[in-house]
C-alpha cells in the first residue's frame, strides 16, 4: 500500500489527491479557445498541456465529451476537437515592433480596445504599416494581452526598401535600413542592377511565396557606397518615400505662369504697397511666405497686417501642379536640404514675398490698441511691396541695439507680440519650447559642429502674429456658418489624464512637482514645469516626454478646438508655399468671401487625413536625418566619458541622452555586467536581482560611446567607470 501510494504521489502533480476536474476543464477550454481554428486529438491536448499523471490523463476524454455536449467544443468524425467560440474579426495596421511579434492597431476605437499581439509565425508575411484583416482569439494569451492572427494582407504599406547589399558567390541579400523591417530581402545576382558589395540600394519586393522565410526583390536604384553623406541622405529620402526630383509636367506648368500683375488683379485687392512692410525669416531661407505690414492710425491704434503669399492665385485645381502639391502635401526639411512642395519657380520666385517687388497676398489685418487688444480685423486679398528682407538675427540685433532699419516698428511690434503671448498663456495655452539641434557641415556634409538653436524674441514675434492670423481666419469661417460650413481646422485634443499622471510621475524623478489636479489646471502646471527646466540637463528629455503625453495635432474638417494653444478654433493659413492644408484653407476662405455655399465635407476630410499622414512622414524623415548626423558626429567626437541622463528604460536596454551633444544612445541590458537586471515596467526602471541597484528614468549617469552604426542610425553606449577606459569600436560604414 505504501509503495503504491508513494508512486501516485511521485506521478501525480496534484500530490496524490484527485485532480480538480473543473480546473482541468478550464485549462482544456482555454487551450482550444486560444488556438482557435486548429484541431487537436486528446493525445495532442495532453502533450501540449503537459499533463503527466495518469488520473488527469484519463480525465481528458470525459471532460472533452462534456464540453462537446455543452456546445463549447466541436468534435470531428476523426475524434479531433476544436473551439466553438466565435472570434472577432477586425481590420487594423501592423506595428512590427521586433522580430518575434507585432501589434495590430485597430482601425476602429484604436485607444479604447487595445492593440492585438500577433506572433511572427501568425503574421502571414505582413510587414510594418500594412493594412490587415485579423482574427482575434476569444481568450487572452499567456502574456495577458489580446492575441490573434493575420488572415489576409489587404494593402501593403510599402514594397520598396533601402538597404545595404551583401553579396556572396551564389546569391545576394539586401539588409534593410528600416528598423521595423525584420527580414533581409533575397536578390538574384542577375537582379542587382550593377550594385556592388556594401553599396546602398533601393530594392523592390517582387515575390514572397508561402513557406519562404525571406521575400525576394530586385534592385531598382543604386545609391552608392554606404557611409557617404549624399548616399545616406538619399537613403533616408528613399526610406520615407520622398521624391528625388520634381516631375516634368508640373515644372512645365510652373515655368509657363506669367509673372505679370494685371490691373484687374490689383483692382480686386486692397493696396498696401504704400505701407511699411517687411519679411523676417531664417538667414538661408528663399521661400518668404509671410510679411508684416505696420502703421499707426489716426485714432492712436496700431494696424498690423499679416500678409501671406497668394499661392492659389497661381496653382489652379485639376492641374499637374496642384496634383503634385497635394501628393507631397508639405515641404520636408532635412539637415542639408529642402524637398519643396512647390517647384522653385513658385516657391522661391513668383510666390515668394521678395523685397522691392509687388506681390499678391491673402491677408488678415488687425487694428490693435496699445495693450494688444484686437479692436477690429479684416480678411481679404491684398497687394504688397516688401521694403526689407530681414534675417532673424538681423532684426533681433536692431531691437537690441535700438538702431538700424525699422528698429522702432520692430520694437513696438515686439512689445505687442509679448502682450498677445501673455494673453494666450493667461487663457490656458501651453508653453512648449522644444530643443532644436542644428549642425555645421563642411562641403562634403561632414558635421564639424553641433549647436542648439536659440529661440529669441524675434522668433516669438513672428510666431504670435501668425498664430493670431490662423485663429481669426478659423473663427471667421466658423462664426459665419455657425460651425456648419466646411473648413480645414488644425485641432489638438485634450490630453488623456492617465497619461498625464504617468508623465507627472516621471517629472518627479527629476525632482519636479507637476500638480496636474483638475483638467483646468493642466496648462498652468505644465507651464510652471517648462519654466523650471529651462537650461537644465533634463530640459530636452522632459519636453519630449511632455509632448508624447499629449494628443497629436491633426487636420480635420471637424470644428474642434486646439488644447495646446487654448483656441476654440484654429487653422493653418500662413504657410501655403510649404503646406497643402494652408492652400486648402485659402481656397475655402476665398469661396466663402465670395458668398459661396458650403461644399461637401467628405472630399476635404480625405485631403485632411492625407495631409496629416504626409506631415508625419516629413517629421519622421527630418528626425532620421538629424539622428544620422548625430551618429556620425559621435563617431568622430573625442573619446571620453560623457555626462548623460536616462531618457528611457525598456526590457532590452537603457536609453541615455548625452547632455553635451543632445545625442541619444542605448546601453543594452546584456552589456550591464555587474548584475542580472529585471525590468519593472510599471515604474520604468531596471532592478538588479542581487545588488538591488535601480536604473531609473531621470538618473544622471556617466557613459562612454562603444559603437556607432550609421546604417541603423544607432549609438551604443556603456556605463563609464573611473578605473577603466575601454577603446571605442566604430562601425561607420
Amino acid at each position: 500500500m505504501g509503495r503504491k501510494s508513494n508512486k501516485k504521489t511521485r506521478n501525480n502533480k496534484f500530490g496524490g489527491n484527485k485532480p480538480d476536474s473543473g480546473s482541468l476543464s478550464r485549462r482544456i477550454l482555454q487551450f482550444l479557445d486560444s488556438n482557435y481554428g486548429s484541431e487537436f486529438n486528446s493525445k495532442q491536448i495532453i502533450k501540449r498541456l503537459e499533463i503527466r499523471d495518469a488520473i488527469s490523463k484519463d480525465g481528458v476524454e470525459p471532460i472533452l465529451s462534456r464540453l462537446v455536449e455543452a456546445g463549447s467544443v466541436s468534435k470531428t468524425a476523426r475524434n479531433y476537437y476544436s473551439s466553438n467560440q466565435d472570434p472577432d474579426f477586425i481590420l487594423g495596421t501592423v506595428d512590427y515592433v521586433n522580430p518575434r511579434f507585432a501589434f495590430i492597431v485597430r482601425e476602429e476605437d484604436p485607444n479604447s480596445l487595445g492593440d492585438i499581439l500577433v506572433k511572427e509565425a501568425d503574421l502571414k508575411q505582413a510587414l510594418d504599416g500594412d493594412k490587415v484583416r485579423v482574427m482575434v482569439y476569444p481568450v487572452k494569451g499567456k502574456t495577458g494581452r489580446t492575441e490573434g492572427k493575420v488572415l489576409e494582407v489587404i494593402k501593403r504599406n510599402r514594397d520598396e526598401f533601402v538597404g545595404r547589399v551583401e553579396i556572396s558567390p551564389r546569391f545576394a541579400f539586401v539588409v534593410p535600413d528600416f528598423k521595423k523591417m525584420h527580414k533581409d530581402i533575397f536578390v538574384h545576382r542577375g537582379d542587382l542592377k550593377g550594385a556592388e558589395h556594401n553599396e546602398k540600394v533601393i530594392v523592390k519586393l517582387t515575390e514572397w511565396r508561402d513557406g519562404d522565410k525571406n521575400p525576394t526583390g530586385e534592385v531598382i536604384r543604386v545609391l552608392g557606397k554606404a557611409g557617404l553623406h549624399e548616399v545616406e541622405i538619399h537613403s533616408i529620402m528613399a526610406e520615407f518615400g520622398l521624391p528625388f526630383e520634381y516631375p516634368e509636367a508640373p515644372e512645365k506648368e510652373a515655368n509657363a505662369i506669367s509673372d505679370k500683375i494685371t490691373a484687374k488683379d490689383i483692382k480686386a485687392r486692397k493696396d498696401f504697397r504704400g505701407v511699411a512692410t517687411f519679411t523676417i525669416d531664417p538667414a538661408d531661407a528663399k521661400d518668404f511666405d509671410d510679411a508684416i505690414s505696420y502703421r499707426e492710425l489716426e485714432n492712436g491704434n496700431l494696424e498690423v497686417g499679416v500678409h501671406i503669399a497668394d499661392v492659389t492665385h497661381y496653382v489652379k485645381p485639376n492641374t499637374a501642379l496642384e496634383k503634385e502639391a497635394y501628393e507631397r502635401a508639405t515641404s520636408v526639411y532635412l539637415v542639408d536640404r529642402t524637398i519643396p512642395m512647390l517647384p522653385e519657380r513658385l516657391s522661391n520666385g513668383l510666390c515668394s514675398l521678395r523685397p522691392n517687388e509687388d506681390k499678391l497676398t491673402f491677408a488678415c489685418v488687425f487694428e490693435l490698441d496699445r495693450e494688444a487688444n484686437v479692436k477690429k480685423h479684416w480678411i481679404g486679398r491684398t497687394i504688397i511691396h516688401s521694403d526689407r528682407r530681414f534675417a532673424y538675427e538681423e532684426a533681433q540685433e536692431n531691437i537690441d541695439t535700438q538702431s538700424g532699419d525699422f528698429f522702432e516698428e520692430l520694437t513696438l511690434l515686439n512689445t505687442l507680440a509679448k502682450k498677445v503671448r501673455q494673453k494666450r498663456f493667461n487663457h490656458g495655452a501651453v508653453n512648449f519650447e522644444t530643443v532644436e539641434v542644428k549642425f555645421k557641415l563642411d562641403e562634403d556634409g561632414k558635421p564639424l559642429g553641433l549647436f542648439i538653436k536659440e529661440r529669441k524674441d524675434i522668433h516669438k514675434l513672428i510666431e504670435e502674429f501668425m498664430l493670431l492670423a490662423n485663429k481669426y481666419v478659423a473663427e471667421f469661417v466658423f462664426n459665419k456658418g455657425k460651425g456648419k460650413d466646411t473648413f480645414v481646422y488644425r485641432t489638438h485634443d485634450s490630453p488623456d489624464m492617465e497619461r498625464l499622471e504617468t508623465f507627472s510621475g516621471f517629472a518627479k524623478r527629476f525632482g519636479h512637482q507637476v500638480d496636474i489636479g483638475a483638467e483646468g489646471k493642466i496648462s498652468a502646471a505644465l507651464n510652471k514645469l517648462m519654466e523650471e527646466i529651462q537650461g537644465k540637463p533634463e530640459q530636452n528629455v522632459l519636453e519630449q516626454l511632455a509632448i508624447r503625453s499629449m494628443a497629436k495635432a491633426k487636420y480635420t474638417t471637424e470644428p474642434k478646438g486646439h488644447f495646446g494653444l487654448a483656441f476654440a478654433h484654429y487653422s493653418h493659413f500662413t504657410s501655403p508655399i510649404r503646406r497643402y492644408p494652408d492652400m486648402m484653407a485659402h481656397r475655402l476662405l476665398e469661396h466663402y468671401l465670395e458668398g459661396g455655399k458650403s461644399p461637401d465635407a467628405e472630399p476635404w476630410e480625405q485631403k485632411c487625413v492625407h495631409s496629416s499622414e504626409r506631415e508625419k512622414r516629413a517629421a519622421d524623415a527630418e528626425r532620421a536625418s538629424i539622428k544620422y548626423k548625430q551618429v556620425e558626429f559621435m563617431s568622430l567626437a573625442e573619446v571620453k566619458d560623457y555626462d548623460g541622463i536616462v531618457s528611457g528604460v525598456t526590457e532590452w536596454g537603457v536609453f541615455v541622452e548625452i547632455t553635451e551633444t543632445k545625442c541619444e544612445g542605448m546601453i543594452r541590458v546584456q552589456d550591464i555586467t555587474d548584475d542580472y537586471y529585471e525590468f519593472d515596467q510599471k515604474n520604468m526602471r531596471l532592478i538588479g536581482s542581487k545588488n538591488k541597484k535601480m536604473i531609473t528614468l531621470g538618473d544622471k549617469v556617466m557613459v562612454r560611446v562603444v559603437n556607432t552604426d550609421i546604417d541603423r542610425r544607432t549609438i551604443d553606449l556603456e556605463f563609464a567607470s573611473n578605473d577603466e577606459n575601454k577603446p571605442r569600436k566604430r562601425a561607420l560604414r
